[in-house]
């Protein structure tokens, strides 16, 4: 008798352990329920070009009772930084305002004073404590916005405060950036500052590949220089092969200077002179560099430059030659 008893005395504790189970689980279906649902309505509201909404959404009820809410639509510090008003930058830093303030796009002041090559925006910015390297929804750092707007001054502040001169495999890349739109100055801060030279990026290719597709003769030469490989393009698409099929004339005689192989093929088995426009100064001047020898002093200075190695080729100059070789050796 005993035993039944003690069967019936526990039934009410089991199903109370289960209602108290089963309210758990409907509060957290719920909350997760609350969650997607505003999600989906940010979402619906940055579609539809409703921004400032979508952002209100975010600071009520994710960022409730804090001090400084971390999601804002356009804080006054980012129209400061975006126009270049240094003073009243200055005076919102000192009401505490949180210079990573960040829009919904996730984009911070610094990116905005970068951008609009504000420098001294960026430089106060960055002594109040700003993120160097804060990315945005699309991955744009400040270090990318500088290059974009050709901004050296902006590019060497924030590699001197610790931008990383390298970005991710498949974020923007600043080297990239700034040799399509040919700002000389800022692909020299950042092979200075350690950037790679040969980053590989899968639809753009190198950033010597990149300059040969702009045309941009200089940032070429510079990243040469700094020992780009020649042979590095996109894919099996060679420098030489994208100067050849742009018809710049220059920045293929600069390649085949540096060693380029005028006979590498593509993915589609052509050679540079076959990717060239018909009866353009380009493939006449390939044509005739074809049955051209190279010159030997040309060819001992690519071998030189080779045995040296790349992360070497900066002591060039402290090499006990006379400065006309040295000059040589490195291209001047």
């Amino acid at each position: 008798m005993s035993e039944p008893t003690e069967e019936l005395s526990n039934k009410p504790f089991v199903a109370r352990l289960a209602s108290v189970y089963l309210s758990i689980l409907a509060l957290f279906c719920f909350k997760l329920f609350v969650k997607i649902s505003l999600n989906l309505l940010t979402y619906f509201y940055i579609v539809r070009g409703n921004r400032k909404e979508a952002a209100r959404i975010s600071a009520e009820f994710y960022d409730h009772g804090q001090k400084h809410r971390p999601w804002a639509d356009r804080s006054p510090l980012h129209d400061a930084a975006s126009q270049g008003r240094l003073l009243a930058l200055k005076t919102l830093i000192s009401q505490g305002h949180s210079v990573n303030v960040l829009t919904i796009d996730h984009v911070t002041p610094l990116h905005e004073a970068c951008v609009g090559d504000h420098v001294a925006c960026a430089g106060a910015l960055i002594d109040a404590g700003a993120n160097v390297n804060a990315s945005t929804i699309d991955g744009f750092t400040p270090l990318f916005n500088a290059c974009t707007a050709g901004s050296v001054a902006c590019t060497e502040i924030l590699l001197e405060n610790g931008a990383k001169p390298q970005s991710l495999v498949y974020h923007p890349s600043p080297i990239h950036e700034a040799t399509r739109k040919g700002h000389y100055g800022c692909v020299e801060a950042l092979v200075t500052w350690g950037a790679d030279v040969d980053v590989d990026i899968p639809h753009l290719g190198t950033a010597l590949y990149t300059a040969c597709v702009c045309q941009e003769l200089e940032c070429a030469r510079k990243l040469l220089r700094e020992g780009a490989s020649v042979q590095k393009g996109k894919s099996l698409d060679s420098p030489l092969h994208a100067a050849a099929e742009k018809d710049c004339t220059a920045v293929a005689k600069l390649l085949l200077d540096f060693g380029a192989d005028i006979n590498a093929r593509n993915a589609a088995l052509q050679r540079p002179v076959d990717v060239a426009p018909a009866s353009s100064p380009t493939e006449g001047f390939l044509l005739i560099h074809e049955v051209k020898p190279r010159r030997l002093g040309q060819l001992c200075r690519q071998c030189i430059r080779s045995c040296v190695g790349r992360d070497r080729l900066r002591l060039l100059p402290n090499l006990p030659l006379p400065n006309r070789l040295r000059s040589y050796l490195r291209y001047q």
